[in-house]
């Protein structure tokens, strides 16, 4: 009985971990010796929470990118987070916000899927790390331009 009360207590002094949703996460494939590629999905949370970071191990670095357009040019650009209002979804598409993978360790190739684990943190600077696998879709799909990296 000790046990279950201690069980309980724990659970409950427990810092709670945000609901963080991600649908329909995408990689494009690679032509050969590409070492970029853009991470795109759609996220959610029953909070108020910010991307901060992203991790992969097929890639060297990863970056948040924004998609701005200054001066009637379209400039693409890293950005140290994104906010996540609570219970709104924030999509990351191409020519809008994406996640850069650069400094590839191989090509991406077709019907693969690609780990990444995004970091989100909450008001109370606590962080959490999301696991995602996100499917590798042709070199042809369609979604925007192209990053210059």
């Amino acid at each position: 009985m000790k046990r279950i009360v201690l069980i309980a207590l724990l659970l409950f002094l427990s810092p709670a971990y945000a609901q963080v949703t991600v649908k329909d996460a995408w990689v494009r494939a690679t032509a050969p010796q590409q070492q970029v590629a853009a991470a795109y999905l759609q996220i959610s949370s029953v909070e108020d929470l910010r991307l901060v970071a992203a991790r992969s191990p097929i890639a060297g670095a990863v970056e948040i990118h924004e998609t701005r357009m200054e001066n009637n040019m379209t400039k693409m650009r890293p950005v140290a987070s994104v906010a996540l209002p609570a219970g709104k979804v924030v999509e990351f598409k191409p020519g809008g916000n994406h996640i850069m993978l650069m400094g590839l360790k191989g090509p991406v190739k077709e019907e693969e899927s690609v780990p990444l684990t995004l970091v989100v943190e909450g008001r109370d600077g606590k962080r959490q790390n999301v696991e995602v696998k996100a499917m590798v879709r042709p070199l042809t799909a369609h979604g925007g331009g192209h990053h210059g990296h």
